[in-house]
């Protein structure tokens, strides 16, 4: 039982109810008492202040007809604007939505080579988004940074293919907008992202491909970080003994066997070129190129380990692989499943990210939006409108 003063209890009530607004929308009044288990007089008073704090409308009446219509309510999901950047090795890629994780924009400039050029660079790429936020009653609410390496109580404590430790991101930022900056590592907004918008299970796993290879962990509906930041650095493990050299300072570790960034290279060395893109691997595949199809197979390989490992150490409801081979060539789950041999492997699914490159950006998206609304869950259902708003303004 909560106990406290008046207005902590009510602020707690006013956070359950705008949260029931959202993730029920819409709803009428006597719908959230009976649900909340609150006053008919209570709520209204909520629903009164949150009216006028622009966050939530009337939108008419309910279709019944048993006696007086209910009038509904819905969340003013343009009340204000969040923005998520991933900041990738190679790019930037910012991603502005209102607070429903909808009418989303997207910018991408090439990633700063140089660390002293990212907060110029970031306030720019910023600034250029922010014309939609100016006729709203709250404009920008908050920025969230997807941080490819670890981060830990809204600091940046390790990045091992560029160097962002060096800056106090959050500070600068937060400084120039004067709205709250969040960090948060890839992966774990990419399992946000996954677990607002696609998969709502309680414990879900979301292997994250790229320059590494990550986890994001929901335990429990929760987002699991371990003691420092550290859990889910799952491109970390050993699974070479005295293998290949890894920046975190292993040898052997997975990320250099079955990252993108890694097998890409393999394959440009393979041809003899410095680098390729991932297009051109694609397309060689496609024609059944036995370089490209020998990467592939080492993909399936190192994935069906990382997959049955995790299997065995977290038990999860289900598996989400982000990475671009399973985007553009999903049927290596099947190849990946048909690999698990062990008799003590019990999954209900794996699947390809159905977020794809945007799981990073609306995870950020949702951090932002929950700490501006302060309410604990966000269950954005309507992805496939969100996602057609999405790609028809990139």
């Amino acid at each position: 039982m909560i106990t406290g003063s008046k207005e902590l209890i009510r602020d707690i009530n006013s956070n359950l109810v705008l949260e029931s607004i959202i993730n029920s929308n819409p709803i009428s009044r006597a719908t959230i008492s009976k649900n909340l288990g609150l006053t008919k007089a209570t709520i209204s008073a909520i629903v009164q202040e949150l009216i006028n704090k622009n966050l939530v409308m009337e939108i008419g009446s309910d279709d019944t007809s048993l006696g007086r219509k209910p009038i509904l309510l819905s969340f003013n999901q343009n009340a204000g604007y969040a923005i998520c950047i991933d900041l990738a090795v190679d790019t930037l890629s910012a991603l502005i939505s209102d607070l429903q994780g909808e009418s989303c924009r997207l910018k991408q400039v090439k990633t700063p080579k140089y660390h002293e050029e990212f907060v110029p660079v970031i306030i720019k790429l910023v600034e250029s988004l922010l014309e939609d936020t100016k006729n709203t009653p709250y404009g920008l609410v908050g920025i969230t940074l997807g941080i490819h390496g670890v981060t830990s109580n809204n600091k940046i404590i390790f990045t091992p293919y560029y160097d962002l430790t060096s800056i106090d991101l959050t500070t600068e930022l937060s400084n120039y907008f004067k709205v709250p900056v969040f960090v948060e590592n890839e992966a774990n907004l990419s399992v946000i992202g996954e677990k607002t918008f696609m998969y709502d299970y309680p414990n879900i796993v979301n292997i994250s491909v790229h320059s590494g290879v990550g986890l994001g962990l929901m335990v429990d509906n929760e987002l699991y970080n371990g003691f420092s930041g550290h859990a889910g650095e799952f491109g970390h493990t050993i699974i070479e003994i005295d293998g290949r050299l890894c920046p975190c300072g292993n040898h052997g570790c997975l990320e250099q066997y079955a990252s993108e960034r890694v097998l890409l290279q393999e394959f440009a060395d393979l041809k003899g070129l410095d680098k390729v893109e991932f297009d051109y691997f694609s397309s060689m595949y496609q024609t059944g190129d036995r370089d490209a199809i020998n990467i592939i197979h080492k993909f399936v390989k190192y994935m069906t380990v990382c997959v049955n490992n995790i299997l065995n150490a977290y038990n999860p409801d289900i598996i989400i692989i982000n990475s671009l081979f399973t985007i553009y060539f999903p049927n290596l789950i099947t190849k990946i499943e048909a690999s698990l041999t062990s008799r003590m492997n019990t999954f209900d699914q794996i699947v390809p990210s159905a977020l794809q490159d945007t799981s990073i950006l609306l995870g950020g998206i949702c951090v932002a939006i929950k700490s501006f609304l302060g309410v604990n869950k966000l269950q954005l259902s309507n992805m496939k409108d969100a996602m057609k708003t999405f790609h028809s303004n990139q």
